[in-house]
């Protein structure tokens, strides 16, 4: 094993709030994403040269997007380039900067999908901001601080989420406030620890590694459009079939350019509960040869199976998370 001194700290940046400007530093909504580089970014945190105590810091620019326009590609891409960096034996650790529109998406994804080997040894650490680079008070250059001391945190592994202060874990975070600074939670579960003055106080341990993983090619898949089509829908007071009769139509129509559905994720109302109009479609949907899982739209709480169940539940992940689940599921 080298030593710290020769050990680095990778950064890779894909845009995002962090990343954002807006012409008046006063004006945190106004704002355009992705307008900054991830090395300026870097070189306006004060003291981020010291954080990373005698490792070395290198950088690259994966991607430069607002994170509502996430996409498969983009994923694929990251995907290839922490793998890359995790392989190679001098690297300590891996910092993203990423949008928070979608931030629960892709560490949930690269927690899925990143080599398990090197998950159980190295921490990939995904951080953001709410406020654009240009704000008066900016929170993206403490949520860098707080990501570096995470990564470089000895025995780190695993997929997790830095903002606020807190470190969650790639399952559990979701994004649940639309402009406060402290806009994750960890839900029923509750954070992983704290970063206190540049330190990490675990709580609990850190995410488990997924265990099948057996026959994942991410790197073999050349476009978007290979990808299994999953879609969400949600239960709700008068929810029809209309959504779900709609997306079997077009996918029976074969509309040039459109993948064909594979599957449904429906965002049920309390314990995963579908209205019976919506409940018709999505039989017609599984008859069809669609995969349908039951997620629920309440924050907190899993879905807990009845005897009854028609449809299988998502085993405690989101409705955003169980369409990722399936996806990569139906890709095996």
């Amino acid at each position: 094993m080298s030593s710290n001194a020769q050990q680095k700290l990778v950064v890779l940046g894909t845009g995002g709030t962090i990343a954002g400007q807006a012409s008046d530093p006063l004006d945190n909504v106004s704002y355009t994403a992705a307008q900054v580089g991830v090395e300026q970014l870097l070189r306006a945190v004060p003291g981020f040269g010291s954080a990373l105590a005698g490792h070395c810091l290198g950088t690259e620019q994966v991607a430069q997007i607002d994170s509502k326009d996430m996409t498969w590609a983009v994923w694929r891409a990251l995907w290839q380039r922490t793998s890359h960096y995790l392989s190679q034996s001098d690297v300590a650790g891996v910092v993203i900067t990423h949008g928070t529109d979608t931030l629960e998406e892709t560490a949930y994804f690269l927690h899925c999908t990143l080599p398990p080997a090197l998950l159980q040894s190295k921490p990939v650490v995904l951080t953001c901001a709410m406020r654009p680079a240009s704000a008066v008070t900016p929170d993206g250059p403490q949520n860098l601080l707080d990501a570096a001391a995470v990564a470089l945190t000895a025995a780190a592994r695993g997929v997790s989420v830095v903002c606020a202060g807190k470190v969650h874990a790639a399952p559990d975070v979701q994004k649940v406030h639309t402009y406060l600074l402290d806009a994750f939670d960890s839900g029923d579960a509750g954070p992983l620890g704290y970063v206190e003055e540049g330190a990490l106080r675990l709580v609990r341990d850190w995410p488990a590694v997924p265990a099948d993983r057996s026959s994942f090619a991410i790197d073999e898949i050349a476009d978007g459009e290979a990808w299994p089509r999953v879609e969400i829908v949600m239960n709700y007071a008068g929810a029809g079939a209309a959504m779900v009769d709609a997306l079997l139509a077009q996918a029976a129509a074969g509309s040039s350019g459109v993948p064909p559905l594979r599957g449904l994720v429906v965002a049920g109302t309390g314990n995963g509960s579908v209205h019976e109009a919506l409940q018709a479609a999505l039989l017609r949907a599984s008859a069809a040869g669609v995969a349908v899982v039951r997620a629920s739209r309440c924050p907190r709480g899993r879905v807990l199976p009845r005897r009854d169940d028609v449809f299988p539940d998502s085993r405690g992940l989101s409705a955003l998370k169980a369409r990722i689940a399936l996806t990569l599921q139906l890709m095996r």
